[in-house]
């Protein structure tokens, strides 16, 4: 299964995709809406738990239950285990999720998958009696480039340069839109017969875990509307680049990468309409008094 466009083009087309997204965030993000997540340590560390922990388990128990292929099985855990897509803060802020808080727990959850993804694939390597790894530094390196440093920079530009970041950010909100609609285009071009052979179940599998991925994480977002948005959100969108990332390191099999690919489709169409309905409510109505 040769892609029909590089698999290095498709790559640095999509790090770029992301660093104009993730800019874009931060010229409209201000420090004080990351100090209001992290005072808030409860409902951050059931965040935590959700994205983390649970969703993982759904995608191990999802796959057991359907009696996927090995290679099949190991792609949907290792989308499962790799939390904080990049695109999750775009998506969560569209759908209505508080923009107090999702901005600090998305960086939380990319800090974070720099433990937790070791750590999972140590224990994924004693379920599959497997050697798989990915060192810390290689996970901090994607999550620093991809999602950090462009961040950071919008959100300095935004204080530091206002009257830049007026004019810049109508020009960036276009871009990126543009861009994202090519990025889709071109992964699908490119690797439609890969996802068209992962096969209906991985498909099904997906929907499930992300299903699952929602629920748990709108039950966990605490009381409020727009926090339940964004735990639910962050929960279902998972990271196909560190996903991709260990596949590579591993040498792992086509079949897994098909997988990988497959479901970060489903993924996608199957958390949509979550966004669409959180959007149409409106649960992101706050006032910058009640945000403080």
């Amino acid at each position: 299964m040769n892609p029909l466009i590089p698999e290095w083009f498709v790559s640095a087309f999509a790090i770029a995709v992301v660093f104009v997204v993730m800019f874009h965030l931060g010229l409209g993000i201000r420090p004080r809406e990351f100090l209001w997540a992290w005072r808030r340590p409860a409902l951050m560390l059931k965040a935590l738990f959700a994205v983390l922990v649970a969703v993982p388990l759904i995608a191990l128990g999802v796959a057991r239950t359907l009696g996927l292929p090995p290679a099949a099985e190991v792609g949907v855990v290792l989308m499962a285990i790799a939390p904080g897509a990049p695109i999750a803060l775009q998506r969560s802020i569209g759908a209505g999720a508080r923009r107090s808080f999702a901005p600090g727990l998305q960086v939380t959850v990319a800090l974070a998958a720099v433990v937790s993804m070791p750590l999972s694939i140590a224990v994924l390597d004693v379920l599959y009696g497997a050697t798989a790894s990915v060192s810390p530094w290689q996970i901090m390196q994607q999550v620093t480039i991809v999602q950090l440093l462009p961040l950071t920079l919008g959100a300095l530009t935004g204080r530091h340069l206002p009257r830049v970041a007026a004019w810049v950010t109508p020009v960036v909100d276009r871009a990126w839109k543009v861009l994202l609609v090519s990025l889709v285009a071109v992964a699908l071009v490119g690797f439609w017969s890969m996802i068209f052979a992962a096969g209906p179940w991985v498909a099904i599998a997906a929907a499930l875990t992300t299903a699952g991925a929602l629920a748990v994480g709108h039950g966990l977002g605490g009381p409020e509307p727009g926090t339940r948005t964004a735990v639910a959100i962050t929960c279902a969108a998972r990271n196909p680049g560190l996903a991709l990332l260990v596949a590579a390191l591993n040498d792992a099999p086509p079949a897994v990468k098909a997988t990988l690919l497959s479901y970060m489709v489903v993924a996608a169409l199957t958390a949509f309409p979550y966004g669409l309905v959180r959007a149409r409510r409106g649960d992101s109505m706050h006032t910058p008094e009640t945000d403080q």
